[in-house]
């Protein structure tokens, strides 16, 4: 059951993050605002490893892999998504980013041998359905920015696919702690790249309390506690299904938007059906299963 608590806490978390993202973007331009929220919880991560005498790892493989995924999941994915949302509405954006467990899929197959079965198949389909059917109002291309902002976001979600599968084919040996910052440290470089080339010096941005508020809860739930939990959930359960938490928040956020004032429908209920039916088929079903299995197995004291 632990497993299943972590991954809806993960879902809760990364939901909650499109709020804080839509604040801050009031005050902060876009790929600086990604940078600084890496950059801060990284400066968080040094002490705490440091303080746990955890070790970094060793050897210019493991470092070769850092790299890769770092690149992956923290430059590529960030970036194109933060990119791409300049151009295609926001709903567009979380349809095109829920396509990461399809990605996934095919991925896992191919590194770690996870089997692709019907049901995975049309769990990721009805998942993708219900995102679609909440934000269907949004789903319309503007143009040819806006077809290559949404490929952007596609070539994204397959980085971070990308990047779930190749750690959970060789990064669970590393603690989780010094392997997310080795990540983000790597990853979120660029961004600082691109920020200042076109967004100029941070120290020119309109900082509010707001701003600051959104980064750090973006760095520190958003990064480290949500990553930190993600990795660990890698170790215990299939790839493919720790992915599907991207058809989840999409329709978390939404809920958690309605606090501020964003109006709920019938499509975004109904489409929310459909996303809790796919994550019941591929995921909740077989964590209670074995489960189940488990305590039927353990011996019994009369």
């Amino acid at each position: 059951m632990k497993p299943l608590l972590v991954w809806l806490l993960l879902c809760i978390v990364w939901g909650t993050t499109w709020i804080f993202i839509k604040f801050g973007l009031a005050d902060l331009p876009p790929v600086s605002f990604a940078a600084l929220r890496f950059t801060v919880a990284c400066l968080i991560l040094l002490p705490i490893i440091f303080i746990q005498k955890i070790e970094f790892p060793k050897g210019g493989k493991i470092w070769i892999f850092i790299v890769i995924t770092g690149l992956l999941q923290f430059f590529l994915n960030y970036g194109l998504l933060f990119w791409g949302e300049q151009y295609i509405t926001s709903g567009l954006a979380a349809v095109l980013q829920a396509t990461i467990p399809a990605f996934g899929l095919v991925l896992a197959r191919i590194y770690v041998g996870e089997q692709i079965t019907g049901l995975k198949i049309g769990a990721i389909l009805l998942g993708l359905s219900g995102v679609a059917i909440i934000f269907r109002e949004q789903l319309f291309l503007n143009g040819q920015m806006a077809f290559l902002g949404s490929l952007a976001v596609v070539v994204g979600a397959f980085g971070a696919a990308y990047a779930s599968v190749l750690t959970k084919a060789k990064g669970l040996s590393i603690n989780p702690a010094s392997l997310v910052f080795g990540q983000m440290l790597i990853g979120h470089l660029p961004l600082w790249l691109v920020g200042l080339a076109i967004e100029g010096n941070p120290l020119n941005f309109h900082w509010t309390w707001r701003a600051v508020i959104c980064v750090l809860y973006l760095a520190i739930i958003g990064s480290i506690v949500a990553f930190w939990l993600y990795y660990w959930l890698l170790s215990k359960i299939d790839v493919t299904r720790a992915m599907m938490i991207s058809l989840v928040t999409p329709l978390v956020a939404v809920f958690v938007g309605s606090f501020f004032g964003e109006k709920l429908n019938i499509q975004t209920l109904s489409g929310g059906i459909l996303v809790l039916l796919s994550v019941f088929l591929i995921v909740i079903r077989p964590i209670l299963q074995r489960s189940y299995k488990s305590q039927a197995a353990s011996p019994k004291l009369d």
